[in-house]
């Protein structure tokens, strides 16, 4: 406690989340210090409460309500981990063991602020406030009940107590926020976090080498410290103590570099017991404790002492990176986060158990990181698994070095994995080497909770993108009963918008408005792709059939699925086929190889269309070219008979061969796109672009490196019965009017030629504009005969109506699906878990139920 008498009394450090409580007799001026040292946002209010509930704040018979209404707003203040000020009298030890709950609910510090003001200061205060007229025994009742309450105030549960005496005291006071002990948020790496070491010396400084660490030693050959090149900064997560052969050099080192800057650590449990049991207090001896003390023995006080003080000063947990980074011993759920309490302590050192034992007596461990959904990676040890795996955006670091396994470090940001084989089983552990907390496994990957209602997903690309909660509803009701197993899903392609409406006679689309809005966007060069005849899918290709086990959790040939995320062919045999040929087009082509990967994912076209859309051919394109064909004859027929007879039919009859000539024309469009297979024979796969291999977002290179290793493909497959088909393609430059008449030629010739059209793309594929925002990263042009399949036989007799397309809502659509499409693809190359992985696709499909013109 300190109080207006003591040096420091006039200085009040007040953790930066923590709930400070004002304690005064009314007229005090609490709400006064409070306007002048806190935000108008983070002090809550007793009479602005009771103004809410009452509309009037001295209506004391609305008192009950008012706290309600106060406790709640505290509550969801400090969950969401802000500074909270409570300004009301607090000076009975009922209203004060409400808030202090409080804050232990939410795990922050209560901090205690009171101005004891002299009685007729206050009196004297409320006289002369008009609104406020309090019965003469109310301010000496309240300076009784504070008077019997500052010497039990920490006793209460307050961890800082500021007791300001006087009006002075009160006036020259002055607020010095603290940060938390276990907030190092402003550290930002890189670091190399070091899992579970158990006294073994030998292994740690093999790991510390492997990082590429300098080790400093001592006049003995002892290492006493250790320095990267790079810079880089080592963490360790605790239970450096116990069982392993050399438990006083594990300490020497680390403590070392601790006190030199170097690394930072946590305690684990057996730190916490090793050090109760140094500072004489009662412990069990047992877990390998007796192997520390007998070791510790043979040391010199003045080291045993320099461990006891390190120790002491360990934290429980700490923030780093922005907060993107939580270390700590045995895991932390994201509400724990930045903490201070003895639960966060007790669950940093512990963890959590079931309740229940195993076959060999110990705890069974609550799998927490199966259900962890937070932002930052948590990073831990406690529980042996055999090899370290993310799961849910959690590793476990501790990896049995002591029972005969390996020492494990995450370099951080890399995510790269490093371990080093143990020399030799120093410990015989209870059980066998395997693990009760997560694996490779997510044991929960999906949740409801992840997709459903409205939701918002931050994107590298395209900032936040918003989707709305029936998108989401309708997006779950694909998903949950049509979809291919959400463990394989990664990734569904965008929409893409057409180009600008053309103005020329006789189009709606033409090359020259996709040119132009790329020059115009600052985009030189872009590459012109031929739009094959088909429909999209993603192909998910395995070099073998457990390359997918590690990342997807799945065996296998792989997958392919439409742009919903359905099984594109019905037939498992026959997508296995596909999918071998494709196997073996890439494994001869040498793309495994080249890339280092056991899997691709690829953006293709497979053709046929009739071969996934013919029930639509059937319904919707076949029977208006079949009524078209039985009516039109007859009604020719009919009019040639009327001009026979003398009647003025001529302009009706040429109205109507031109009918009949559209309805040909669409005829012959939509059956381009048909033809038969049976088994392999007759399906085309033709693929554009590699998305994805391991730990690669391959997406963001440019376009001509993908069609190169798609070339490759082409080139490797059978040419006896050769399935993959080339993507033509032709590079414009968008301020050379030449190459621009080239590209336009280029298209004039693919869809006189029966082809669908072109996407323009930019060459370097993620393309950003002249104000930094991502443009769009390709456009379809289409021909004037296949437009004919989508706005109908008749179209160009419309065409002024059609150029009345608004393209605005489609253009936002593409680039949002596109930003999320590339967020799934770097949230996989990152090894994120899964639930972080499918939120960006279920989004995609989520965006494509927003109503919009179909036919665009």
């Amino acid at each position: 406690m300190t109080t207006d008498a003591q040096p420091t009394a006039r200085r009040l450090p007040v953790t930066d989340l923590s709930l400070v409580v004002l304690i005064g007799t009314s007229g005090s001026g609490k709400s006064t210090f409070a306007r002048r040292h806190f935000k108008p946002t983070e002090v809550v209010s007793s009479d602005f409460c009771r103004g809410l509930v009452a509309d009037d704040e001295n209506d004391q018979s609305a008192s009950a309500d008012a706290f309600d209404v106060l406790h709640y707003i505290v509550g969801k203040r400090l969950a969401a981990g802000r500074l909270t000020v409570v300004d009301a009298t607090n000076v009975q030890p009922e209203a004060r063991k409400q808030l202090i709950a409080l804050a232990r609910e939410h795990h922050v510090l209560p901090i205690a602020i009171v101005l004891d003001v002299p009685a007729e200061v206050c009196a004297e205060r409320n006289r002369t406030r008009p609104d406020r007229q309090l019965p003469k025994h109310v301010i000496p009742r309240q300076q009784r009940e504070l008077r019997r309450s500052l010497r039990g105030l920490e006793r209460e549960g307050f961890r800082k107590v500021h007791v300001l005496h006087g009006v002075a005291a009160v006036e020259s006071a002055e607020i010095v926020p603290e940060k938390r002990y276990n907030d190092l948020r402003h550290l930002t790496g890189p670091f190399d976090i070091v899992g579970d070491i158990h006294g073994c010396r030998a292994e740690l400084e093999t790991l510390l080498v492997r990082l590429g660490w300098t080790l400093t030693r001592d006049a003995e050959g002892r290492p006493v410290d250790a320095v990267h090149p790079e810079g880089r900064t080592a963490v360790f997560v605790g239970d450096l103590v116990d069982r392993g052969p050399d438990t006083p050099g594990v300490l020497r080192l680390v403590m070392g570099m601790v006190e030199a800057g170097h690394a930072i650590c946590v305690p684990g449990n057996h730190e916490n017991k090793l050090g109760r049991w140094m500072d004489g207090r009662k412990v069990t001896v047992a877990y390998g404790l007796q192997e520390s003390i007998d070791q510790l023995a043979a040391e010199p006080e003045e080291f045993r002492a320099r461990v006891r003080e390190f120790m002491r000063g360990l934290v429980s947990h700490y923030l780093l990176d922005g907060g993107a980074l939580v270390v700590c011993h045995a895991g932390l759920p994201e509400k724990y986060h930045g903490r201070n309490s003895g639960r966060v302590r007790s669950h940093a050192l512990y963890g959590d158990t079931t309740g229940e034992t195993d076959e060999y007596g110990l705890p069974v461990r609550y799998p927490w990181a199966e259900e962890y959904r937070g932002k930052a990676l948590v990073v831990y040890g406690h529980t042996p698994v055999p090899t370290a795996s993310f799961v849910n955006n959690t590793i476990c670091l501790d990896t049995g070095c002591v029972f005969g396994g390996s020492m494990t470090a995450l370099r951080y940001p890399e995510r790269e994995v490093v371990s080093v084989p143990a020399e030799r089983e120093w410990y015989a552990p209870v059980r066998p080497m395997h693990t009760d907390a997560p694996g490779a496994r997510e044991g929960r990957p999906l949740d409801l909770g992840d997709v459903a209602g409205r939701r918002i997903v931050e994107t590298a690309h395209h900032g936040r993108v918003s989707i709305r909660e029936e998108n989401a509803a309708a997006a779950l009701e694909v998903m949950s009963r049509f979809a291919l197993d959400p463990r394989l899903l990664a990734y569904l392609p965008p929409t893409m918008a057409p180009s600008a409406t053309s103005r020329r006679d006789g189009y709606l689309e033409h090359p020259e408005e996709a040119f132009h809005a790329y020059r115009h966007d600052g985009v030189r060069q872009v590459v012109c792709e031929e739009k094959h005849m088909g429909s999209r899918a993603v192909v998910l290709v395995a070099r073998d059939g457990s390359a997918l086990d590690k990342r997807f959790g799945l065996s296998g040939p792989g997958a392919i699925w439409t742009r919903t995320g359905r099984a594109f062919l019905n037939d498992e045999e026959l997508t296995a086929a596909v999918l071998d040929r494709v196997r073996a087009a890439a494994e001869r082509a040498g793309l495994f190889e080249e890339l280092a990967t056991g899997w691709l994912l690829l953006d293709a076209e497979l053709m046929p269309w009739s071969l996934k859309a013919a029930e639509l051919l059937r319904r919707q394109y076949a029977a208006v070219g079949a009524a078209a064909g039985a009516a039109l004859p007859e009604v020719l027929a009919a009019l040639e008979q009327a001009g026979g007879r003398g009647l003025d039919v001529a302009e009706l009859t040429a109205r109507q061969r031109q009918r009949a000539a559209d309805a040909e024309a669409f005829t012959e469009a939509y059956r381009r796109y048909c033809w038969p297979t049976e088994g392999l024979s007759g399906i085309r796969l033709a693929p554009f672009q590699v998305l994805a291999a391991e730990g690669a977002n391959l997406a963001v290179q440019p376009h001509d490196r993908h069609l190169a290793w798609i070339d490759r493909m082409v080139a490797a497959d059978d040419p006896a019965a050769p399935i993959l088909r080339h993507t033509g393609r032709l590079l414009v430059d968008t301020e050379d009017e030449a190459s621009v008449a080239a590209g336009i030629a280029w298209w004039e010739e693919l869809t006189a030629a029966g082809g669908e059209g072109m996407v323009v793309k930019p060459l370097a594929s993620l393309a950003r504009g002249q104000n930094g925002q991502v443009i769009q990263p390709g456009v379809k042009v289409r021909g004037r005969e296949y437009l004919r399949i989508i706005y109908g036989p008749d179209y160009t007799q419309y065409l002024d109506q059609l150029r009345q397309r608004f393209l605005g809502h489609k253009r936002s659509l593409a680039l949002r699906e596109y930003a999320l499409g590339l967020e799934a693809l770097d949230r996989l190359a990152g090894n994120e878990p899964l639930w972080r992985v499918h939120e960006p696709v279920f989004a995609v499909l989520a965006l494509e139920s927003e109503p919009v013109d179909p036919r665009l």
